[in-house]
């Protein structure tokens, strides 16, 4: 009988052990996993391997969110750092005929401006401190602006937001009486506020669902986004 009640002790305490120690390990790697990470902006050189396929998001009050059959004319404004943007607003405005205006920094952004993993490079200096974000354009005026009834915004996405040097342009234009549709690219991150921040800050317009790209995305999502909006 002894025997028998000292095995079972033996074994009780052999589970409890074992118990503890899984205990310990659970918590380790959870503050491994919870450990935040940095979120590159487009444009700098690390690369990560991204699904091709396209997201979209609402933006705006949701009223009115069919754009087929407005007519008019269409243009593209981007502001891209690396080419991603650029590629997809090319595309685009080549699938529509549409004009295509971008956003150029007076002082471009290079590489190194870009190096997101070094804290004092351009883009995380002026991501910390927000004077730093008024960033000037060559120019902010569209040759006959009033002509234009759809703007396709595209930009990339720089810490899940809108990238600053948008934002002169959209504080300089009356989008009164035009569709937005906002567009951005980015290597793992969802379209999120973004669009929704740009209408905020426009104050007018007609902002409807924008969609999110990967920064290499296949040339037939964006074509089929493109003629799936109904424009052409």
């Amino acid at each position: 009988m002894v025997k028998e009640m000292k095995r079972i002790l033996a074994l009780f305490m052999t589970i409890a052990c074992a118990c503890m120690f899984a205990a310990c390990g659970n918590t380790s790697n959870s503050g491994q996993n919870g450990a935040a990470e940095p979120v590159r902006p487009e444009g700098s050189p690390a690369e990560q391997n991204d699904s091709p396929t396209p997201e979209t998001g609402a933006v705006g009050d949701g009223e009115d969110e069919t754009i087929s059959g407005t007519g008019g004319k269409a243009i593209v404004v981007y502001f891209s750092a690396s080419g991603n943007t650029e590629r997809v607003a090319e595309l685009a405005a080549g699938e529509l005929g549409a004009d295509l205006f971008e956003l150029v920094p007076v002082e471009s952004y290079t590489d190194a401006d870009l190096n997101w993993r070094d804290r004092n490079s351009r883009v995380c200096r002026e991501h910390d401190d927000a004077s730093l974000q008024d960033i000037e354009l060559v120019s902010v005026e569209v040759p006959d602006w009033s002509a234009y009834d759809t703007v396709l915004f595209g930009y990339p996405l720089w810490w899940r937001e809108t990238p600053w040097p948008v934002n002169s342009f959209i504080e300089s234009n009356d989008f009164s009486g035009k569709t937005v549709i906002p567009f951005c690219t980015s290597t793992s991150n969802g379209l999120g506020d973004s669009g929704a921040n740009l209408a905020e800050m426009a104050g007018s317009g007609n902002w409807i669902e924008g969609i999110r790209f990967s920064e290499h995305a296949d040339e037939g999502s964006i074509l089929n986004w493109v003629r799936g909006l109904g424009l052409e």
